[in-house]
């Protein structure tokens, strides 16, 4: 790849879930300024109206008065319309053809962190939770690839926004934790599977985020509490665009082993 080609994506098509607020809304402002003119952006999340307003901003933006198309979908990823709409928003947004397709699951929620493991007895609520942290994932992933397939002159990356509870056990985090690891798992067997696709898990490190607040004031484990209490105080905590800044220069210099989990302090 030459230098000129490594500095941006191409002309691209990159769906985006959870892209409303944080981390998403982070990665939504540097994909576009990596995309060339003809490139798509489908931004997708629950909250309408924080949404159209990164839709707004990226629109007005140099990279949408040039050319980048944006389209927002509000859609609750864990029900199947949810998935659907997406797919159709990302065909719409398809000007011209494209070179790169790029699928970013960042939607998540941290679950219930006041309760330990032993207090979740109800299926539907387990279920629940599952269904939007990894399910969703699962089968938006297989859409995205099924929509899209591989052609000469295409490439497809998957990322999966993961987290360091993925590998690590966080006592009362069981929800968290097990969706976490569960979905690296599975893009670990994705890229076994599917060797064209680029598919990498990035573990953005401790975000200065709301879920950030809801660590450090409702987690059960005291221990848990005051970890996150320290960051915060010591001022360790990242900002998203920080982060996002580190997955951007690894999705552009594609050398990680496709199905790895790259931790931000990695890099």
């Amino acid at each position: 790849m030459s230098s000129a080609e490594s500095a941006s994506l191409g002309r691209s098509l990159c769906i985006i879930t959870g892209a409303s607020r944080g981390f998403g809304r982070a990665v939504a402002r540097e994909l576009s300024r990596l995309m060339t003119p003809g490139s798509g952006l489908v931004l997708a999340a629950r909250s309408g109206e924080d949404l159209h307003d990164v839709q707004a901003e990226l629109a007005a933006s140099e990279a949408g008065r040039a050319g980048l198309r944006v389209e927002s979908v509000v859609a609750d990823v864990g029900r199947t319309e949810g998935l659907e709409a997406i797919i159709r928003a990302a065909k719409d947004a398809l000007i011209e053809q494209v070179d790169h397709v790029m699928l970013v699951n960042n939607a998540a929620s941290l679950g219930d962190v006041s309760r330990f493991a032993v207090s979740f007895s109800d299926l539907a609520e387990v279920d629940s939770y599952l269904s939007l942290n990894v399910s969703s994932a699962w089968c938006l992933t297989a859409r995205v690839l099924q929509a899209f397939p591989q052609r000469p002159g295409l490439r497809r990356t998957v990322v999966n926004i993961s987290s360091l509870c993925a590998i690590k056990p966080f006592p009362s985090w069981a929800l968290y934790c097990t969706g976490k690891a569960a979905r690296d798992m599975m893009f670990q067997v994705l890229a076994l599977e599917e060797p064209d696709v680029r598919v990498l898990s990035y573990s953005p490190g401790p975000l200065d985020t709301a879920m950030q607040v809801e660590a450090r004031s409702r987690s059960a484990d005291p221990s848990i509490r005051k970890f996150f209490s320290d960051q915060f105080a010591e001022g360790k905590l990242l900002s998203c665009e920080a982060s996002c800044a580190k997955l951007m220069k690894l999705l552009l210099e594609d050398s990680y082993t496709s199905g790895a989990h790259v931790d931000v302090y990695d890099l």
